[in-house]
């Protein structure tokens, strides 16, 4: 029970409370009336508004304005014949879940303006229920006018992101499959060539084995090498599936940049990321890695600054080095690993920007897509 109302209170905006309260309060402006015709006409309306208002929400194209034209004539009709506003708020509520944009402007101007007209009738008529309760009606008409537009809003802002979280599930996907493919070509380039050398050299080891011992040891000799190097070559290829930790490549960057003599110069507690994925916090680590190696190799540095931060909707990772810099235009292109790095970052659609200004300064951006674990709004 606290679940359904938590979901009611987190879709509409408001408390299922306050929608009991109007729906009772239209019979207490009812049973104010002395005629008993007015009452039974006051009860028939107000049956026929929620009959009419349930069919609304389910109803789709022309209905809707079928619907919606009923229900602004019931308010009408109670707001001049018992000084009811309040179903006013209903249909403003109802306005903002129309999904087509012109449905919503025609039958919001409408609404607007009839409520309108209706105020002003009974302020000019001084009814005295009315004019008691005018503080409310302020309420009710300024939430004419903004209600619909607010939920309007949200609602589209739930539907993009439902298209962000679909799109971001196929990217995945394709992530995934280009991994694997990868993966395979992989393993085919390390191990293809030289399984087949085995093969060929296990046969002719076995037919030398009688006729020249000597050389049949010298075969199995090769057999065994291409073995080691084989199984190394897999080794080091299961050591890049497994991915590599921030935390981990700066331990690896201190001792390579220790080795060189070059100064390092970074905080810690910025290379702790938060709710990213692990394919993407390896693509920062080995864009990293890339970037420190060219800065041992190529800059002559004796400084190197590292500096990553995670704002809401991206990641930005700066390497700068107080080294020679690129000082032509055909290095740049070359790339010194450059170009790995923003093969990599295009393909989560990130970008690589390259300034060479008393050294040079890498700065890579990676957009900060983060996986939602709570799914707000419902289908109207």
């Amino acid at each position: 029970m606290t679940k359904k109302y938590m979901i009611l209170e987190k879709f509409s905006g408001i408390s299922p409370y306050i929608w009991s309260v109007f729906s009772i309060l239209p019979f207490y402006f009812i049973f104010q009336s002395s005629s008993t015709k007015e009452i039974i006409a006051g009860i028939v309306l107000t049956i026929i508004f929620f009959f009419v208002y349930r069919l609304a929400f389910i109803s789709k194209k022309w209905p809707v304005y079928l619907w919606t034209s009923i229900l602004i004539g019931i308010s009408i009709a109670m707001t001049i014949l018992f000084q009811f506003i309040y179903f006013a708020f209903y249909i403003a509520y109802y306005n903002g879940h129309i999904k087509n944009r012109i449905a919503f402007l025609t039958l919001y101007i409408i609404h607007l303006a009839a409520t309108t007209i209706s105020i002003n009738y009974n302020v000019v008529l001084q009814e005295k229920l009315f004019l008691k309760q005018l503080p409310f009606v302020i309420i009710i008409w300024i939430s004419v006018i903004l209600l619909p537009f607010n939920i309007y809003n949200r609602k589209k802002q739930g539907q993009l992101e439902e298209q962000l979280e679909d799109a971001n599930k196929r990217i995945s996907e394709l992530v995934k499959q280009e991994e694997r493919q990868r993966i395979a070509r992989d393993l085919h380039d390390a191990l293809g060539q030289k399984l087949s050398l085995i093969g060929l050299k296990s046969d002719l080891a076995r037919k030398l084995i009688y006729k020249d011992p000597e050389q049949a040891r010298s075969e199995l000799k090769d057999v065994q090498q291409t073995a080691r190097t084989a199984l190394n070559e897999v080794r080091k290829i299961v050591s890049q599936m497994r991915g590599v930790r921030l935390k981990e490549e700066i331990i690896h960057i201190k001792q390579l940049l220790q080795a060189a003599e070059i100064m390092l110069v970074s905080n810690e507690e910025e290379f702790t990321l938060s709710n990213v994925s692990p394919f993407i916090e390896n693509i920062l680590s080995m864009c990293l890695k890339e970037a420190v190696t060219n800065v041992v190799k190529h800059s002559k540095a004796f400084t190197c600054r590292i500096a990553i931060q995670q704002s809401w909707n991206e990641i930005c990772m700066t390497v700068q080095d107080d080294g020679i810099g690129i000082k032509e235009e055909r290095d740049l292109a070359k790339g010194n690993g450059l170009i790995g790095i923003k093969e990599r970052l295009e393909f989560v659609n990130g970008s690589l920007d390259i300034y060479s200004e008393k050294g040079t300064t890498l700065i890579m951006k990676i957009p900060n897509v983060v996986k939602q674990t709570v799914k707000e709004g419902l289908k109207s």
